[in-house]
């Protein structure tokens, strides 16, 4: 068994290519082999957004508070509130991200694919993007 504390550890700022706006990443769990896992937990500022993305083996999202909102590529966006869990398939294109009004936390929980990869990073959501809620 192994304890990790909390006070161990930090948030990290979301980098400006995957992120429009202020969001900060704290690492919850990175599995050691053969577990795969990832954890993550994500705080969004109001109208923070993440860039459009993709995760091989897919993702699921549990939304702790606030209000925020996620797309899926040629599908309307979606508002989602606490207690809210969204599951995302494989490859699926998407973004997700607070309302311009609120901030928003949620876990995100995915594995890595054989290669150790588990999300790809694509362009940014644009404003016209978000703004079509």
């Amino acid at each position: 068994m192994k304890i990790f504390s909390s006070k161990d550890r930090s948030s990290r700022k979301g980098p400006a290519a995957w992120f429009t706006g202020n969001a900060w990443v704290d690492e919850i769990v990175a599995g050691a082999a053969p577990s795969r896992l990832r954890v993550f937990m994500l705080n969004f500022g109001p109208g923070t957004r993440t860039a459009w993305h993709t995760h091989p083996l897919g993702q699921t999202l549990h939304v702790l508070t606030g209000a925020g909102v996620v797309q899926i590529a040629g599908e309307p966006v979606r508002e989602i509130h606490p207690g809210d869990t969204v599951i995302i398939e494989p490859d699926a294109l998407h973004w997700h991200g607070a309302t311009p009004e609120n901030s928003l936390v949620h876990f995100a929980i995915q594995e890595a694919d054989a290669q150790g990869i588990d999300v790809v990073w694509l362009e940014p959501v644009t404003d016209e993007e978000y703004a079509a809620r």
